[in-house]
């Protein structure tokens, strides 16, 4: 029953500790143009790293994975909306699935 216990505990403080400690150090605003640069774009980068390998793997085929990724990537970067974005790449998929 310890072991159970220490494991909680150990899961609560990592998962705790990610979350306190930039309100811990940083009390003061940060005024560094870089560091605010660096941390406005710290997201993008992390939600693209986590999830882009997987959208390859996401179909069962390379070629329509490709196909929607673009299609996705020419709407986002035409400032649709998140919606239009991800409707227009299963579409894509799905249209490209059907004669491929």
């Amino acid at each position: 029953m310890l072991k159970p216990f220490i494991a909680v505990l150990l899961m609560a403080l990592v998962t705790y500790l990610p979350r306190v400690l930039p309100l811990v150090l940083f009390r003061k605003e940060i005024k560094s143009t870089f560091i605010m640069s660096f941390l406005k774009y710290v997201p993008y980068a992390v939600l693209g790293a986590l999830t882009f390998p997987d959208i390859f793997n996401s179909t069962g085929d390379y070629m329509t994975a490709i196909i929607g990724t673009i299609v996705a990537l020419f709407l986002a970067f035409r400032e649709k909306s998140l919606v239009i974005v991800a409707v227009g790449a299963i579409i894509a998929v799905y249209v490209s699935g059907l004669v491929i």
